[in-house]
């Protein structure tokens, strides 16, 4: 080890600046420690006379500003050890675990007599710049599209909320309160968090929808205030916890989840006043780099949502999952299908096939590409957001895959973005305090972990080992909120399509249909594009199909409120045959329904052949007691 006798002011690295790959690395670790002066040799070496050139050329070295050197390991340890916890015990074992300083020197000469291949290999994971990377422009465009979702779900669901759970509708939120509070007693307030709890009346359920509504405009014109995604989840849990079955949907809970990411992620700038602000809250240039435990946190959820809804098929042990045969049936099957889906259920059997394994690369491999550096997860992105748009395109999955892709920006760090978008966003990078996200940290890998725990050994592989009771406990304590969900998507594939249609009759002789908005009914109607609206009585109508009637006691307050002729009821219909008055009969009839063949559409101008099973549920008579 040489002594300088000139030595720097400041702790010093050197390095050959000749070399692309040692100069990109110092550099990403030079951020991190701007304490330390970094240097090429070939600018400083005249300095520096007690080292040799061909010494600076073969090693980094660390100069100290008492003029102790090191090189090699010992060197580029010590510039890691000024950037975290992480870089403080490598250096303490290397200075102080037997073996793991000549190990760490030997990983050192085998990466530096490999340069040119080290470099290449660093070049295909992270591109030209390996700066450790920023989510400025992710996180306000995350924020923004979140808004754009939740806008959307308030709104579909205000359309119909009177007709789902209003004082006339199919399950009033009133009832629903009474069961709740039977059922949970004095813990109600937590096991069934809703605002209706104060009011359950038609105008407070109005309200509620505004309310978010408004808090979703306010997210989407400024996305770093606060209390509107406070609002926003607050309103959106109440409607989804008194909506019982009608919001009971795998999206809604995602949507809940990365909601209180959003109130996580803005959280440190919850003081800000917008009057206040140095630039308009509103505008790009005001976004502002969120710490990366909150990249990683949202990362970690769209890992969560695919991967595990690869994990499900498989481990439902479903034969068309593992035959490769799924996607030959799922668009015929699938909940609302649309016109697109007609012509894609005609591709050949091998298309689907190779599809299907398509899907499950995506699922299952991708997934692992989120937490790798820039470029592979850069391709992850757009591998998800075009698996996304297939399934936006071929099916009516509500607002789910413009979520799923905005959690994909998540993917795509400041660097990636073309230079116009970043010069929108403005070149300053501000970087929020960290401080209150780290004291949240620890406790959100703790619950991620009781997640995890909790989840496999129910995930449907033989798994020996049950997680204690106290992590289950604990996953529970907190499920009433929905903050951390357990996702799989079409875990069981349906092989037939059986329909509800629903009847009514003055006579029992003559029966007319009542017609849905959405869900097939008459076969001579196009499967509609709805999407990225919910007609959430037509999806549950296709729940209900597929069992019998007791597994769907919503349906009895259905036929209940056709009687009454409730007119909130209705409007979630686009055909009532007895406009004036209620039919003396109704009855409820499955119907198995398949694609027309394009000869049959084209002779017979039909989307759907269908044909009668049996009754759902016999016809009965207007009013009768009891029903």
């Amino acid at each position: 080890m040489n002594r300088i006798l000139n030595p720097p002011a400041r702790e010093t690295l050197v390095y050959d600046g000749d070399c692309t790959f040692c100069e990109r690395w110092v550099a990403r670790l030079a951020e991190r420690a701007p304490e330390v002066d970094v240097q090429p040799y070939q600018a400083v070496a005249r300095h520096y006379p007690e080292i040799p050139s061909s010494d600076f050329a073969e090693a980094v070295h660390w100069i100290e500003p008492s003029g102790e050197t090191h090189r090699g390991a010992a060197a580029a340890l010590r510039l890691t050890a000024r950037t975290g916890h992480r870089g403080r015990i490598a250096l303490y074992a290397y200075d102080n675990l037997p073996g793991f300083g000549t190990v760490s020197e030997g990983v050192y000469r085998f990466v530096a007599r490999q340069r040119h291949a080290t470099s290449f290999f660093a070049r295909q994971l992270w591109g030209d710049d390996m700066r450790r990377p920023r989510f400025r422009i992710a996180g306000d465009l995350f924020l923004r599209s979140l808004a754009v979702v939740f806008l959307i779900a308030f709104v579909s669901l205000w359309v119909q909320i009177d007709g789902l759970i209003g004082s006339n509708g199919i399950l009033p939120i009133a009832s629903t309160l009474d069961q709740a509070a039977r059922h949970f007693g004095p813990s109600r307030l937590w096991q069934f968090p809703t605002l209706f709890w104060f009011s359950s009346s038609d105008v407070v359920v109005t309200l509620v929808c505004a309310a978010g509504t408004l808090a979703s405009v306010s997210g989407l014109l400024t996305p770093a205030f606060w209390p509107a995604w406070l609002v926003a989840f607050t309103t959106y849990l109440t409607l989804v916890t008194g909506g019982r079955v009608f919001t009971a949907f795998q999206w809604d809970a995602l949507l809940l989840e990365a909601g209180f990411l959003a109130i996580v992620q803005t959280l440190p700038f919850a003081g800000r006043s917008i009057l206040a602000a140095e630039r308009p809250l509103w505008s790009f240039s005001s976004a502002i780099t969120p710490p990366r435990i909150v990249a990683w946190l949202y990362r970690w959820l769209l890992f969560r949502l695919m991967f595990f809804s690869g994990v499900v098929k498989l481990a439902s042990k479903d034969e068309t999952w593992w035959e490769l045969t799924a996607l030959i049936r799922h668009f015929e099957t699938q909940p609302l299908p649309n016109a697109i889906a007609w012509y894609v259920h005609r591709l050949p059997t091998e298309i689907l096939t190779a599809a299907t394994v398509g899907m499950f690369v995506i699922e299952l491999v991708v997934p692992f590409l989120f937490f790798l550096p820039r470029r592979p997860r850069t391709l992850a992105a757009a591998l998800t957001l075009g698996f996304q748009a297939v399934i936006f395109v071929t099916g009516n999955y509500t607002f789910f895959n413009l979520l799923t892709a905005g959690l994909c920006l998540w993917l795509i760090d400041d660097l990636s973005w073309p230079a116009r978008i970043r010069e929108r966003f403005g070149a300053r990078l501000t970087r929020a305090s960290p401080n209150l996200l780290r004291h949240l940290y620890v406790p959100g890998l703790i619950l991620n972990l009781v997640f995890c725990a909790y989840l496999l050994p129910r995930s449907g592989f033989r798994i020996p080992v049950e997680p204690p009771a106290l992590w289950s406990q604990a996953y529970s304590f907190i499920a009433p909120f929905r903050v951390l969900n357990t996702y799989g998507l079409f875990a069981v594939m349906t092989t037939t399509r059986p329909e509800i249609v629903i009847e009514g009759s003055d006579d029992g002789v003559y029966w007319q249909p009542y017609e849905f908005f959405n869900k097939p009914g008459d076969p001579r109607r196009r499967p509609p594009f709805v999407a990225p609206h919910q007609p959430r009585l037509d999806w549950q109508m296709w729940f209900a199909a597929l069992g019998p009637i007791r597994n769907s006691p919503w349906f009895y307050g259905f036929i209940r409120r056709l009687f009454e002729g409730s007119p909130t009821v209705r409007a979630l219909l686009s055909v009532d045959p007895f406009p004036d008055r209620p039919p003396r009969l109704i009855r409820a009839r499955i119907y198995d329904y398949r694609f027309s063949t394009p000869a049959e559409k084209e002779i017979e101008g039909v989307w759907w052949k269908r044909t009668y099973t049996h009754d759902y549920h016999p016809p009965v008579t207007r009013p009768r007691e009891g029903f």
